[in-house]
């Protein structure tokens, strides 16, 4: 009998997209290939620190569940209670936000020498910030909102000019969206139209992070599309949103079965649109030089104009969430994903056992 890959799923988290993470967490252990592996649920609970086993069983079956911390250090430094855990063979990290798919979780993997699911560092630490993937982007001449950021110095400065709702909006337009540069889900995304509402989005938007960027509105439809693995990577189709009247793709809408935006798979777009989509996300995705997977998201203007809003590398798995559903209309369930992503991990760690850390 071939001996099963032991699989530690991490999930949780301390940060601001800590639900979406369990809900992610559920449905990847209830989807997995048991005959193939055997999984180990990881829990960092929102305070920040790591669970035992049998504490993470409960809160995957019951999203709810909450566990005092027995411990003084109230952060992942208690990693002592993943002690009694078997040798894990691969990490299947699902920690959405802050400290998740920032680069950090990832750095800790490598220095475990262990392969895991997902972005490498560099990757990960590039396509969280919103600035930097669009630097990225238009290197290869893939289109981005006009925008400016504003650094928390800046911020702090009452009489920078970048704080003056009618100076930015020469540059951008009165219509704008401010949002953190280090946040996912839409956390900490207003949209404004005048000053009052600007000063209000940035007080907001800096309580997540210490750079907002403050983005020129993109009028259109939200179109997505998924890509699959390493070198060589696999682009599904594209899937477009609808949102209600007057309303954007918020944190709600996105995660919230009662949600108001409506997911239409494929889209019904015209091709030569549906191969823009899947050629500016394969462009971008390996810019970023991301691997195992990733969601790219755009904007489709109403004159056909395909125009890149984010790069998400570490996409959610809940049940209305794009990522899985595109390849599922790609022809690859959700169980078989699952085994190809784990298996696109470890690939790479192979191929990095291969390379010189030293002279010879």
């Amino acid at each position: 009998m071939t001996k099963k890959i032991q699989v530690g799923l991490i999930f949780g988290g301390n940060s601001s997209e800590y639900e979406v993470s369990i809900v992610s967490g559920h449905n990847i252990y209830k989807a997995i290939d048991k005959d193939k592996f055997d999984v180990h649920p990881i829990w960092i609970t929102n305070e920040g620190y790591f669970a035992s086993e049998e504490e993470s069983f409960k809160v995957l079956e019951d999203p709810s569940y909450q566990v005092e911390n027995p411990h003084k250090v109230n952060n992942i430094s208690n990693i002592i209670e993943l002690k009694n855990l078997p040798e894990i063979d691969v990490f299947f990290p699902i920690v959405h936000g802050n400290l998740g798919e920032d680069g950090v979780l990832q750095g800790l993997f490598r220095l475990m020498n262990k392969p895991f699911v997902g972005d490498d560092v560099l990757a990960a630490a590039a396509t969280m910030d919103k600035e930097f993937t669009k630097i990225l982007a238009q290197r290869v001449g893939v289109p981005v909102a006009d925008w400016i950021s504003i650094k928390r110095f800046e911020y702090d400065d009452k009489n920078n000019d970048k704080l003056n709702y009618e100076k930015v909006a020469e540059k951008l337009g009165h219509d704008m969206f401010v949002k953190p540069s280090n946040q996912g889900s839409s956390v900490g995304v207003n949209h404004v139209t005048n000053a009052e509402e600007y000063a209000a989005a940035l007080e907001e938007a800096f309580k997540y992070d210490d750079k907002v960027l403050v983005e020129e509105t993109v009028p259109g439809t939200e179109v997505e599309t998924a890509v699959l693995g390493n070198d060589k990577p696999i682009v599904a189709g594209v899937g477009q949103i609808t949102n209600a009247k007057g309303s954007f793709y918020t944190y709600e809408n996105k995660y919230d079965d009662n949600s108001t935006s409506k997911l239409q798979i494929p889209a019904g777009l015209p091709q030569d649109i549906v191969d823009t989509v899947r050629e500016n996300a394969r462009k971008v995705y390996e810019i970023t030089e991301c691997s195992g997977m990733a969601r790219i998201d755009s904007m489709l203007t109403p004159d056909g104009k395909v125009v890149l809003t984010e790069v998400n590398a570490l996409p959610g798995f809940t049940n209305i969430s794009m990522y899985p559903k595109l390849f599922e209309e790609a022809g690859i369930p959700y169980t078989e994903l699952i085994t190809r992503l784990i298996q696109a991990g470890m690939d790479r760690f192979d191929h990095k056992k291969t390379l010189l850390h030293k002279h010879d």
